[in-house]
């Protein structure tokens, strides 16, 4: 029997990283944060999303569900691409 949502499970090997210190990682590409970027830092939280049931072609979907994981945020950045390119016309 397949397990309860067994995809959301975490693949990470959580007690590897605990176990290991932060000394190998390079930060050299990383800047530095300093008070000038928390002075203009802005939050910006997530849109809220609304769950619909829409009829797709069957190729659409298969298409979209050919790219495996977030197809269905895939659907929505190009059902957005389309709105923001439309809608000064």
């Amino acid at each position: 029997m397949k397990e309860k949502n067994s995809s959301k499970h975490s693949k990470t090997d959580w007690d590897y990283l605990a176990a290991d210190s932060d000394d190998g990682i390079d930060f050299s590409d990383i800047p530095k944060l300093d008070s000038n970027f928390w002075k203009n830092a802005t939050l910006k939280e997530p849109q809220k999303k609304d769950s619909v049931t829409m009829r797709l072609d069957h190729d659409v979907l298969t298409w979209f569900r050919g790219m495996g994981r977030g197809y269905q945020t895939k659907i929505n950045t190009v059902l957005r691409s389309y709105m923001t390119a439309t809608k000064h016309i």
